[in-house]
């Protein structure tokens, strides 16, 4: 007797199971239009993140780009004004601030010709460039800096 009660039990559970999980077509094609309305927000969304994040990487390369245009140019003024200074060197000190000077005026130079050149792209080849571009005016600035404490020497 309990053997058959837990059969029917078990059946019912089962039977009961179906149906409740069954849909009608208009519960279907109700859930279905829920889905792709819900599908077209989700892309929009990711649109406009996409959109948002390729305008602050425009505006993030044009800060920098402006930043360091500024830094070159201060470089420059650099460099001219070592050069005025160079005049009042005495001989043998003069040609290897001269040497020393236009090595810099160089440096300076394909800096500012590579920055010129960058073509905005991809992300991953912003960071290396801003990265690389970073690391080589710091290191022509080191050099300004030393350039200056053997120029008083």
């Amino acid at each position: 007797m309990k053997k058959i009660f837990f059969t029917l039990a078990v059946v019912l559970f089962i039977a009961g199971s179906n149906f409740t999980g069954c849909n009608t077509p208009s519960q279907k094609l109700e859930n279905a239009e829920e889905d792709v309305t819900e599908a077209k927000k989700a892309v929009l969304d990711a649109q406009s993140d996409l959109n948002q994040a390729h305008q602050d990487s425009i505006t993030a390369y044009q800060q920098f780009k402006i930043e360091y245009e500024n830094r070159i140019i201060a470089n420059q003024k650099s460099i001219d004004e070592l050069k005025v200074k160079i005049v009042s060197a005495n001989k043998e000190n003069k040609a290897l601030y001269e040497t020393k000077l236009a090595e810099l005026q160089k440096r300076n130079n394909d800096l500012k010709v590579k920055l010129v050149n960058y073509k905005a792209d991809e992300t991953d080849n912003w960071q290396t460039f801003k990265l690389e571009f970073k690391r080589d005016m710091d290191e022509l600035g080191k050099a300004f800096s030393d350039f200056t404490v053997s120029n008083t020497k």
